[in-house]
C-alpha cells in the first residue's frame, strides 16, 4: 500500500466522516450548512452514505467540512 503524506482524508472511511460530522455537529447543522435531503430528511448515515457515494460534489462539501471541524479541534 502506497503511502498519501499530503492527502489528510487518506485511510479515512466516508462511514467514519459523517458519523464524525454527526456526532459533533448533529444532522440539524449539517442540514443547514450542506442543503441536502440525506441530511434534512429523515437522516441516517446508511442513506447519506448511500447518496454520497454517488454523488461527487456533495462527498466534496462534506470532507471540506470534515477538513475544516479536524483543523478547529486540534487548533
Amino acid at each position: 500500500m502506497v503511502t498519501q503524506p499530503n492527502n489528510p482524508l487518506h485511510g479515512i472511511k466516508l462511514e467514519q466522516i459523517v458519523t464524525e460530522l454527526e456526532t459533533h455537529y448533529g444532522w440539524e447543522y449539517l442540514g443547514h450548512t450542506i442543503n441536502i435531503r440525506c441530511f434534512t430528511d429523515n437522516p441516517s448515515v446508511k442513506s447519506s452514505l448511500k447518496f454520497l457515494r454517488r454523488t461527487p460534489w456533495a462527498r466534496t462539501k462534506v470532507e471540506n467540512l470534515y477538513l475544516k471541524m479536524i483543523k478547529e479541534t486540534k487548533g
